[in-house]
């Protein structure tokens, strides 16, 4: 996902974003347990991607707030 799409997303949708994610890496974490994984950088990708939502869900939180 793109920064620019994450904040015209409105907050709800990116809370339900980053708890998928945040599945996503825990079942990526079992697949490496197993010896199953060939690309590592999903991990990086997906810890990326759980910290843009919730950067952006934190500044709209402030700026609600304001």
């Amino acid at each position: 996902m793109k920064k620019d799409d994450i904040k015209k997303m409105d907050p709800a949708f990116l809370r339900k974003e980053a708890n998928k994610l945040k599945k996503e890496l825990f079942d990526l974490k079992f697949t490496m347990a197993g010896g199953q994984i060939k690309d590592y950088s999903q991990f990086r990708k997906l810890r990326k991607g759980i910290a843009r939502c919730l950067t952006c869900l934190s500044d709209k939180k402030s700026k609600s707030g304001k």
